[in-house]
């Protein structure tokens, strides 16, 4: 993936909404009226955060009948640790704790 992506990806994250949408699919998958009704947000708004977090791959659907059911895919979110791992690393793992100094102790 490129910088790009991870950034439509981190982006998906960075809304209140959005955030309060992962909280409510923690427990399990949920159909979008329900989305609707516990969010207190409208359908416009819900289709527009949704396809955010589709499109970043942290939140799979399914069709059924005129409604969409979400759920939090366990690859995508797998896929998302990783890419933030890439970042949110210090040198100093593969390098030896006074690399950098982050884990240095004063003597």
């Amino acid at each position: 993936m490129g910088f790009t992506e991870d950034a439509r990806r981190i982006k998906a994250l960075a809304d209140e909404n959005r955030l309060a949408i992962l909280l409510a699919l923690q427990q399990g998958e949920k159909c979008g009226c329900v989305l609707l009704e516990e969010l207190s947000i409208s359908q416009p708004t819900l289709s527009h955060h949704m396809k955010l977090l589709c499109d970043s791959g942290l939140v799979a659907t399914r069709k059924e009948g005129k409604w969409m059911h979400y759920s939090i895919s366990p690859a995508g979110v797998s896929a998302f640790r990783d890419m933030i791992g890439s970042y949110a690393r210090c040198d100093c793992e593969a390098m030896g704790p006074r690399a950098c100094g982050c884990r240095s102790k004063p003597e």
